[in-house]
């Protein structure tokens, strides 16, 4: 008896607590929806006359805005809503400034340059950037990239900046799988085509060394040769300085790659003094920026970042992993070129790839929005690989930045083969098959027969040869030309140029300038955004929080934590990736360091 009053008190309070839980969340989204509304009708007039943007590159920051899961709930923004709103802030005579609150790791070669590129079009326009830093303890030369354009930087007393260069970390974990007698069993076209080293190799292959070390060295040079331009300082200074193990603030000084040494609280108040009367200091992400009139003709971007999978989103209400779903990016594309407003259409691609079948479904819609005359302009992120590259392949106009990791024009597939891992334990496993060779051979936990790996190889085959095909359509370029820079390789943003991978050199708003141009724009004609997919998060009824009440899942996100790093991350798609889809367009796994 004792047990059930227990148990059906431990009922009640959960029903208690759920409901507490749900009224709290609700009264959240009905004041997130006010809150909206007025910011809204004021028409950004929420903001001080006179403020000083802030930018704390030390938080986690998707590339794209969420739209599925508590994150689009509260309407989390993205790393392009940063961009939007700083080349806004440009023209913007309420906004005095910027600060930059520095990264204390690696912010992502490319998402630096573009973040480079928008500090210069602030100071171009006449406002000033000041960054505060707090010491630089990992991640190669980007997070100093990602500031060094500004006016001035303040380094705190103490706070050590630890340089190095550019490190991509690869997990091989054949090792471990032999040591289980478990085969991977797995094809990939060609010899570029690294992905599925992780399980096949303990090391490095040549070509798998030769392309990861020809692109780390191009983010090296590149890095050092912005960091020289912006610093006033010759390349080979800053190579030495970058080189030379830990930096003191004093010695960043005396280098050149600092201007002061500072504490936070100092920076802001001088900031909001400079600003002048009235000044305060407003996170980009909360700047209400003008916009064009509600009627004016429209630039759409769809972002699609993330593992590029078919269907829809899987993950539920919590959530975070960015997750390239076919089916939503497609109808998202589609519906963009549908609304009459959309002239243009910039398709922000931020992924290492994955299903070339999902691939193909986002190349086709692509394709259709073409057909009702509208340019397609793709804006490649951090990495816009494999099924990343596929995607993008068939665009009017390809943008990448100078870091971006793109190419990878391959496919693989197989399977974990652990029957004979099973069977050292004790575990045999047998099977009856009917229907032909091939039955099973995808599903059953035994090794391909030498007839099954052939007919897997011709099917691979005839994926990597219709990807090679839509390529040379898309580019111009014959069949021989795209076998030359494919296979598998992975490019840097500057040397796909070269090979003619991708159009022009440029970030979000250089995309976004294209598209203008494509659809025959005029330059003095006010144009307003409109990011697709449309968040789906909420309860029925209910749009997106406002995203200052983001706040809220402080708790949540410290549960989460340890699920969003990223070797943790990049083990848990490894682990699923051949079982979500038996082929591949994936590019290498690494981490940027």
């Amino acid at each position: 008896m004792k047990t059930f009053f227990t148990a059906l008190g431990g009922a009640v309070l959960g029903t208690i607590l759920g409901a507490i839980l749900l009224f709290v969340i609700a009264s959240m989204v009905i004041g997130g929806m006010l809150s909206s509304a007025t910011s809204s009708l004021a028409g950004g007039g929420e903001n001080p006359d006179s403020m000083v943007l802030t930018l704390d590159l030390r938080q986690e920051l998707s590339d794209q805005p969420a739209t599925s899961g508590l994150a689009a709930l509260f309407g989390e923004k993205g790393f392009v809503n940063v961009l939007t709103r700083l080349d806004a802030a440009r023209t913007d005579d309420r906004v005095k400034g910027l600060l930059i609150r520095a990264s204390e790791f690696s912010v992502g070669s490319a998402r630096a340059e573009e973040l480079r590129d928008a500090i210069h079009g602030l100071r171009d326009a006449g406002k000033f950037v000041v960054v505060h830093s707090q010491g630089t303890y990992g991640g190669g030369p980007s997070a100093m990239r990602a500031i060094a354009a500004a006016d001035e930087i303040v380094v705190q007393p103490g706070g050590e900046y630890l340089p190095g260069g550019v490190v991509f970390e690869t997990m091989f974990f054949k090792g471990l799988l032999d040591r289980l007698n478990v085969s991977a069993e797995i094809e990939q076209f060609y010899e570029y085509k690294n992905a599925p080293n992780v399980y096949k190799e303990t090391d490095y292959t040549e070509p798998h060394r030769r392309a990861m070390t020809e692109l780390a060295d191009s983010v090296w040079q590149t890095s050092l040769s912005d960091i020289a331009s912006d610093r006033s300082m010759d390349k080979s200074a800053v190579e030495s300085a970058l080189s030379s193990g830990p930096l003191s603030p004093d010695r960043l000084i005396e280098t050149g790659l600092a201007d002061s040494t500072g504490w936070p609280e100092e920076t802001m108040e001088a900031l909001k003094e400079r600003g002048g009367d009235g000044t305060e200091l407003v996170d980009v992400l909360t700047y209400n920026a003008p916009s064009a009139p509600l009627g004016a003709s429209a630039i759409a971007v769809v972002g699609g970042e993330g593992p590029i999978v078919t269907g829809g989103p899987s993950g539920d209400l919590f959530s975070s992993a960015a997750e390239f779903a076919s089916d939503p990016i497609a109808q998202a594309l589609l519906e963009a070129g549908r609304n009459d407003r959309v002239k243009a259409i910039v398709f922000r691609v931020d992924s290492p790839g994955g299903s070339p079948v999902a691939s193909d479904q986002v190349w086709r819609a692509v394709e259709m929005v073409q057909e009702m005359d509208k340019p397609v302009i793709v804006s490649m992120g951090s990495v816009a690989a494999s099924g990343g590259y596929y995607v993008s392949a068939g665009a009017d106009w390809i943008m990448a930045s100078r870091s971006t990791i793109t190419g990878s024009i391959g496919i693989f597939g197989g399977k974990l083969a652990i029957a004979d891992g099973l069977r050292q334990i004790g575990i045999n496993t047998e099977e009856i098959s009917v229907g032909g060779p091939f039955a099973g051979a995808m599903t059953t936990i035994d090794s391909f027969t030498d007839t099954q790996r052939e007919m897997l190889t011709e099917w691979l085959k005839r994926g990597y040869d219709r990807f090679i095909g839509l390529v040379a359509e898309g580019r111009g370029m014959s069949v021989e030309q795209v076998q030359e820079v494919a296979r598998g390789r992975v490019w840097s943003g500057e040397d796909a140029l070269e090979v003619g991978l991708v159009d022009e050199i440029g970030g979000l708003m250089d995309a976004i300038a294209k598209a203008r141009d494509l659809a025959g724009i005029e330059s003095d004609e006010d144009t307003r955004l409109m990011f697709y997919p449309k968040p789906q998060g909420g309860f029925p009824g209910f749009g997106p929080m406002a995203e200052a009440s983001a706040k809220d899942l402080s708790t949540l996100a410290r549960a989460a934590e340890i699920l969003e790093d990223r070797r943790v991350q990049t083990l848990i798609e490894r682990g699923t990736m051949l079982q979500e889809s038996p082929a591949q367009a994936r590019s290498p796994f690494m981490i940027e360091k």
